[in-house]
């Protein structure tokens, strides 16, 4: 009785856990779509290089804003509202972005959107550490995951498409179809609020900017986070600016088959994490993304464009995710939502100064040049994963709270 009760605990996909990576992977599509697509849009607008660098880093600056505040809300709040006004704050600004082609009143929109980002994307990523077991979070993180690489990967290639055969409109309009798929799926799922949140009285909840913005027990991977999502930045906002300069029209090869090898590869990464911790796996993700990058710089066909779409996804498609569950295992339950916001603020930190960084060194060198200097930033996660000496603490299957040295 005992041991069927500890296989029910350590389900995994669950009802409520498969509707959930669905939905996240539509709210990803949606998001997505606009990520590689904004740029070029706002350059036929007649936009400068730090004007477009602008763009990506409002964004951040709206997202990291309110993160701090969605983790003091989870401290005590039910999930449901929560993720359901997420969802449907990002359904609403994206249907803004064709109202104008004023880059100013861009730019408020782009900050409403990182605002709705950072909302939707820490209660929907704390929702599914609340349903995956303990025992499970790196596979099972690995797995939720997977719909945020994936998102991040398919959609930016039919954002590319839809642009460059159709128009900037239809492809708002696309985006528009997935945000509704995503939260008809969010709104038939059943919850799970941890016990020490519903219990909790929400006048003993009191609120510090800093204190909901930073988990002290899990800076360091979020550290590492900022640092491979600064690199990651240039290939964000410059990769269809670079096919524009090559005259490479199957640039979005690189996403579609980055998509594919993300998805082949994390089985295997998800369950090396709970047996083996973060180490090797965050080194070995690392390196093969570094490759990736200055295969990109010197392709000048989609022969280079496919070999390094694969390694990309073998590489960043498997450490991004390894990077949160590395983040979540060293927190406590309770601080979770404030973890899981930070480890997003680092992500859009590192893309948002990376975007504004190299917009302005645009101006000086071609982006193939771009993405290998950005390139060196997996060499330095490398670097501080080697020799930093640090700690954590993860789940693994059977033997909770193991420490490995990293």
């Amino acid at each position: 009785m005992e041991k069927e009760k500890r296989t029910t605990k350590g389900k995994l996909w669950t009802k409520s856990f498969t509707l959930l990576v669905m939905a996240n992977l539509f709210v990803f599509m949606s998001f997505q779509m606009l990520i590689p697509t904004v740029s070029p849009y706002l350059k036929s607008l007649g936009a400068s290089g730090v004007e477009i660098g602008l763009v990506t880093m409002v964004f951040s600056v709206g997202a990291v804003i309110i993160r701090p505040f969605i983790g003091y809300l989870l401290g005590f709040c039910q999930r449901r509202w929560l993720i359901l006004v997420g969802a449907a704050g990002l359904l609403f600004v994206t249907i803004l972005y064709p109202l104008t082609q004023i880059i100013f009143v861009l730019l408020i929109f782009r900050f409403l959107h990182g605002f709705m980002w950072g909302w939707s994307s820490t209660v929907n990523g704390t929702a599914a550490v609340d349903i995956v077991p303990n025992d499970r979070i790196g596979e099972g993180m690995g797995y939720f995951g997977l719909s945020i690489t994936v998102g991040m990967i398919i959609a930016p290639s039919i954002g590319i498409f839809l642009y460059q055969h159709y128009s900037f409109d239809t492809m708002i309009n696309i985006s528009a179809v997935f945000g509704v798929i995503a939260f008809l799926l969010l709104s038939i799922i059943k919850y799970q609020t941890p016990e020490n949140v519903k219990n909790v009285n929400k006048k003993d909840v009191h609120f510090s900017f800093s204190g909901s913005l930073i988990e002290s027990s899990s800076w360091f991977p979020a550290f590492v986070t900022l640092l491979a999502t600064f690199g990651y930045g240039t290939i964000v906002t410059f990769i269809v600016i670079f096919s524009e300069e090559r005259g490479i029209d199957q640039i979005f090869l690189f996403y579609f088959l980055n998509a594919i090898t993300a998805t082949l590869v994390r089985p295997i990464t998800g369950k090396w994490f709970d047996r083996n911790g973060p180490k090797l796996l965050v080194i070995v993700c690392s390196a093969l993304t570094f490759i990736s990058m200055w295969i990109l710089s010197f392709s000048t066909n989609w022969v280079g464009i496919a070999i390094s779409g694969c390694l990309f996804g073998a590489g960043y498609g498997s450490l991004i995710p390894a990077l949160q569950a590395w983040v979540l295992a060293k927190t406590p339950k309770a601080r979770r939502g404030v973890a899981n916001g930070m480890f997003y603020s680092a992500i859009d930190v590192g893309i948002g100064m990376s975007g504004l960084v190299f917009g302005m060194v645009a101006l000086f060198m071609d982006t193939a040049k771009l993405f290998q200097i950005s390139s060196f930033f997996f060499i330095a996660v490398i670097a501080f994963t080697l020799f930093a000496g640090e700690k954590t603490v993860y789940q693994s299957a059977g033997r909770m709270n193991r420490d490995v040295d990293i």
